[in-house]
């Protein structure tokens, strides 16, 4: 079994109540698209585009969809506006299925390397330090030792907040004062997960935009540092990005990675939006895996991006 186990009955019940804003908004613009309309024409497909576009999918995603939608209806010579909601799932399921390389129930695990190790990134207020909470329960859980690293030293409020998680989740925080080298304290965490032979290592890292030289530098010095350790650490950067600013999310991911080496996508607070067709978008666009969403605010609510079922649960089975 995966890391995160079998996606369960209950794991389904979660993320259909966290994608029910986004559901309600899109069907509900959808239905006002094709009233008094009976077959899918030029001025439905007109309609669709808008609908896309303004549930937060993209223009580039969107255009994407309507063209296999047009290819289907000239295909298939007559499609009635009954069977575009089937024919939208289908082909949205379809074209996330084309970037499914990277898709695994295993991630952290199957690279062999011990410890694994996470480096975070993210703007602040993004549901980052919240994100590595519930990755460090969720590793716990499946048996895994876990070590925090609270290298944001910029913020109190940042090094406040991860010692929460790790007392609730219970496992052991490496941390320095306010202000101190950021690298310096990547290094003794990976030094402790290390001599205690610990499997995971999640590290935080300064909230804020990376495009300034100062903080690629902050960035790339953590990376040095911890390789004097793990010569391939880190084994994954993680950025986090909150799903309810819809395209402001594409924008967060351009820069990061323009100027990160981002290996791995989370969006969170799914669940208090109507913008969850970013994670559509942003999954088609950007050649790096959406590995975590974020549908509720409970401690077990953070899930894998299992693409079939995410648009299952966005359109009705």
């Amino acid at each position: 079994m995966g890391l995160f186990g079998f996606f369960n009955k209950e794991k389904k019940e979660v993320l259909d109540k966290g994608l029910e804003k986004t559901k309600e908004s899109v069907f509900k613009k959808l239905t006002r698209s094709i009233v008094g309309k009976s077959k899918i024409d030029d001025d439905v497909l007109d309609e669709l585009e808008e609908v896309l576009i303004t549930s937060d999918v993209g223009v580039d995603t969107t255009l994407r969809i309507i063209e296999r939608i047009q290819d289907r209806v000239q295909r298939d010579k007559y499609v009635t506006t009954n069977e575009l909601h089937t024919i939208l799932r289908d082909e949205i399921t379809l074209l996330l299925a084309e970037n499914d390389s990277n898709a695994s129930d295993d991630f952290v695990t199957k690279s062999g390397e011990k410890p694994y190790v996470i480096m975070v990134v993210g703007v602040n207020g993004v549901g980052k330090t919240t994100t590595i909470g519930k990755l460090a329960h969720i590793f716990k859980k499946a048996g895994k030792s876990v070590v925090l690293g609270a290298a944001d030293t910029f913020r109190a409020a940042a090094i406040d907040q991860l010692s929460i998680w790790a007392e609730r989740v219970d496992v052991p925080i490496v941390k320095q004062q306010m202000g101190a080298d950021p690298a310096a304290v990547a290094y003794d965490t990976l030094a402790s997960a290390k001599s205690n032979n610990a499997d995971i290592v999640i590290i935080d890292t300064a909230g804020r935009l990376h495009n300034k030289v100062n903080l690629m530098n902050e960035l790339s010095k953590i990376k040095r540092v911890m390789q004097k350790i793990s010569p391939d650490a880190p084994h994954e950067i993680l950025l986090v990005l909150d799903g309810s600013t819809g395209q402001n999310a594409f924008e967060q991911a351009k820069q990061f990675i323009k100027t990160t080496e981002v290996t791995a996508l989370a969006l969170t607070k799914l669940d208090g939006t109507a913008k969850g067709g970013v994670v559509i978008g942003i999954s088609d666009q950007f050649k790096i895996p959406v590995k975590y969403i974020g549908v509720g605010e409970k401690i077990d609510d953070l899930q894998l991006f299992r693409k079939k079922e995410f648009v299952d649960s966005l359109f009705g089975e």
